[in-house]
């Protein structure tokens, strides 16, 4: 598979899955070997956690004590500041790895061709970059986001004209390339953040060179197909524990006061947060199918390296013939 070259927005779309279809088995093998106890371990303290806060939530409104969750805070408060914190760390490590594995992988394949990529050659980047990576958090938390929040509120308040809601369509999967290309750009080069930040939103719409179409609505395009698929699939694992839950509030028995039970007691409620935990699961999963079209978006538009593959690959012919 070639990966630097131009794509429109059927092939960029149909390349997705055409890596996937190459390199998944690849892929996910050195995803899970590297990311996977780290999601497990992440996903069991969402569930376990997410769990026992809506027993005690509901336990104290089937009680009838109103003041039921501020006790159990407070005779609980250093076991929750330690769980939110592992939280966090782990949410971090997870986050980590989950979005500069696509980015190492690609780079990777794109230099070595069809020779498999290892783990430890992952980890090895991971590890080398381990800085820039740092630097890249740092940007996107206190320099990014800021900046998104601001542009999406006014495009909050827009929404009351009408003008707003097209703004809030275009916004959304244009930030999510933009802040990809970032991640891309700033990994696998050595600019600085601001530059790789300025290429980032540049490239959304134009090429470096100035004759060519600019790319906007085809990034726009295949972003919003792939995350409309994305979404269907989550969404048939989210609506399942949400069947659950409206189906347990209807058919727990009443106690004697007339409140309901706990509907997150017993099977149903184990049932109902496991397979929260697997559309979670899946989630993540499924982020490496946008995370790798945005890969090819990049590629796309590094134009300045195109013509260098096109002559590696003339170079490499003439040497096969001689």
């Amino acid at each position: 598979m070639q990966f630097y070259k131009k794509r429109d927005f059927g092939t960029l779309v149909g390349d997705t899955f055409q890596f996937f279809k190459e390199y998944g088995k690849n892929y996910f093998k050195n995803y899970f070997l590297i990311n996977g106890l780290l999601l497990i371990i992440l996903v069991a303290l969402f569930i376990f956690g997410y769990r026992e806060f809506f027993m005690q939530l509901l336990g104290g409104n089937t009680g009838g004590d109103s003041y039921f969750m501020e006790q159990y805070f407070e005779n609980n408060i250093g076991m929750l500041v330690f769980l939110v914190i592992v939280f966090f760390v782990l949410a971090a490590a997870v986050g980590v790895v989950s979005y500069s594995f696509p980015v190492f992988y690609l780079k990777r394949v794109s230099e070595n061709g069809n020779a498999p990529v290892k783990s430890d050659e992952i980890l090895s980047d991971i590890k080398n970059n381990f800085g820039r990576i740092f630097i890249l958090l740092a940007g996107l938390i206190f320099i990014v986001t800021p900046a998104f929040m601001v542009v999406l509120s006014i495009s909050y308040v827009l929404v009351l004209i009408v003008i707003g809601l097209f703004l809030l369509l275009l916004l959304i999967p244009s930030s999510v390339n933009a802040v990809n290309f970032l991640m891309y750009d700033y990994l696998q080069t050595k600019k600085g953040f601001f530059e790789s930040l300025s290429f980032a939103i540049r490239a959304q719409f134009s090429y470096r060179t100035l004759n060519e179409k600019s790319p906007f609505w085809k990034y726009w395009g295949a972003t919003t197909v792939i995350y409309f698929i994305i979404y269907v699939v989550t969404s048939i694992f989210t609506m399942i524990p949400m069947f659950i839950f409206y189906g347990a509030m209807f058919t727990v028995p009443s106690r004697s006061g007339g409140f309901e039970q706990n509907p997150f007691e017993g099977t149903m409620g184990i049932l109902f947060f496991l397979i929260y935990g697997v559309s979670m699961l899946v989630s993540f999963i499924l982020m490496n199918v946008l995370l790798v079209a945005s890969g090819l978006m990049y590629y796309d538009n590094r134009t300045d390296l195109h013509q260098q593959v096109d002559l590696l690959e003339i170079d490499s012919i003439g040497t096969n013939e001689t």
